[in-house]
């Protein structure tokens, strides 16, 4: 059984996050945070002062501070289902395996390989977003969480190189990922950004998938049919 959780990194989702890990006792927690992104979590977390690193790119110091800035807003902590997850999956004894690409690298090779036209966009884009604040983020969620085929090919149109780096390419390669950990544990749960779900999901081997949506998860009656599913052992919400 896969349990695959789709999740909003500036959302307050800790709690629901670990109750679902808590309680379908997973033999693995698998993130999406490269290897070099969950030791920095985890150095936070445990209060060691972070190490001399990598120089950070423009483009992806904007996006981390973007996306800090629009956590605080919404009263949480930039990636906190991450720690939850990790948490709670320790508390199980669960393995804990970070299965995204190296995040910078990826960034980087985006703002590489997009056209002229494509940077313009993404930056008038993160100019009107900056304004929008948490609003414009749940107004995006809304948005996709309607139509989310209709929404990701606009963005595709719009944004052809982000897509491709930042959605298709890394869904590919997190699905290798739980592909080759489901060939040694048999109940995981995969926690990811919710536009990655269904990519991912389309790529598994096991058929065996139980999706779990952030649309889901921030509706609170349908949270509460999320644990009544859990704690009756049923892999959808139907039934």
């Amino acid at each position: 059984m896969i349990t695959i959780i789709g999740t909003g990194h500036v959302f307050n989702l800790a709690e629901p996050v670990s109750f679902i890990v808590k309680n379908t006792w997973p033999d693995a927690v698998l993130i999406e945070l490269d290897k070099a992104r969950y030791q920095a979590m985890m150095d936070d977390y445990n209060g060691v002062k972070p190490k001399e690193g990598q120089k950070m790119s423009a483009i992806y110091a904007n996006t981390a501070k973007y996306q800090q800035k629009m956590s605080e807003q919404s009263g949480s902590k930039l990636g906190g289902e991450f720690l939850a997850a990790v948490n709670t999956g320790k508390l199980v004894n669960a393995a804990i395996i970070p299965i995204d690409t190296d995040a910078m690298r990826v960034m980087n090779e985006m703002w590489d390989e997009m056209s002229a036209g494509e940077r313009m966009r993404y930056r008038l884009s993160s100019f009107r977003d900056s304004f929008g604040g948490i609003h414009k983020v749940k107004s995006t969620h809304r948005k996709f969480a309607d139509n989310e085929t209709d929404y990701v090919e606009s963005m595709r149109k719009r944004y052809p190189t982000l897509v491709r780096k930042l959605i298709d390419e890394r869904n590919v390669y997190m699905a290798q990922q739980i592909n080759e950990y489901s060939k040694q544990y048999s109940n995981m749960v995969v926690v990811v950004g919710d536009a990655h779900v269904e990519g991912i999901c389309g790529l598994l081997d096991d058929g065996q998938i139980r999706k779990i949506r952030l649309n889901d998860i921030m509706d609170s009656d349908k949270m509460k049919r999320i644990r009544q599913m859990i704690w009756d052992g049923r892999d959808t919400l139907e039934g």
